[in-house]
């Protein structure tokens, strides 16, 4: 996997708080080209159907004081940037946070399993059934919430799910992660290992 590192360590971190707690738009077009380039390395405009692109959610009271998800809003933007665009769509209200959890920062990694655990839901499980799928999110570190939307993803039955992110943080030495899939996630559904991709800076 390439890293694609558009910004320094602080330079990056930056921009995300920009975007994610002062909406500065233009924060968005940096972090969406460096996104479209991680989606380039998954050459899913050769897939034999399209990709539903999913962007993490946040929880409704968050999506309210913010007024606009930045997983998702970066998300557009990389796809609009991205080779075979046309065969990459966008659902953003597929997947929901039903409950709002802590903050991740300072949990172990054990501790952010179990906050995230059951958090997220489908609204319409139908629009995945078959389908791959790719999660966008902002920064990966543990992999706990990439982890528990595609267990549900693929419970509610998804064939693949993929994931992309901007950035990385220094507990994701790893340049791929692979999750196996729960014997108990998906009637039917074989283990395969789900393949997360991300782009970014190490140490944000």
């Amino acid at each position: 996997m390439l890293w694609l590192t558009a910004a320094t360590k602080g330079g990056l971190r930056e921009l995300i708080h920009l975007l994610k707690y002062s909406a500065v738009g233009p924060a968005a077009n940096v972090l969406g080209r460096m996104l479209a380039g991680a989606i380039a390395e998954l050459k899913l405009e050769s897939r034999a159907d399209s990709t539903l692109v999913i962007p993490v959610p946040p929880h409704r009271v968050r999506l309210r004081e913010r007024e606009f998800n930045h997983a998702g809003l970066i998300a557009r933007i990389a796809i609009k940037l991205s080779p075979g665009s046309a065969r990459l769509q966008l659902r953003p209200s597929v997947l929901q946070r039903r409950r709002e959890t802590q903050s991740q920062t300072g949990l172990t990694r054990h501790q952010r399993r179990v906050n995230v655990r059951g958090a997220f839901g489908m609204s319409r499980p139908e629009a995945v059934k078959g389908r791959e799928v790719l999660l966008v999110d902002d920064v990966y570190t543990t992999g706990a919430t990439v982890s528990e939307c595609a267990r549900v993803l693929l419970h509610a039955g998804a064939t693949k799910v993929w994931g992309a992110t901007v950035a990385r943080t220094l507990e994701a030495s790893e340049q791929r992660v692979e999750i196996q899939l729960p014997a108990d996630a998906a009637d039917g559904a074989t283990s395969e290992t789900q393949d997360i991709r991300r782009a970014g800076a190490v140490g944000i």
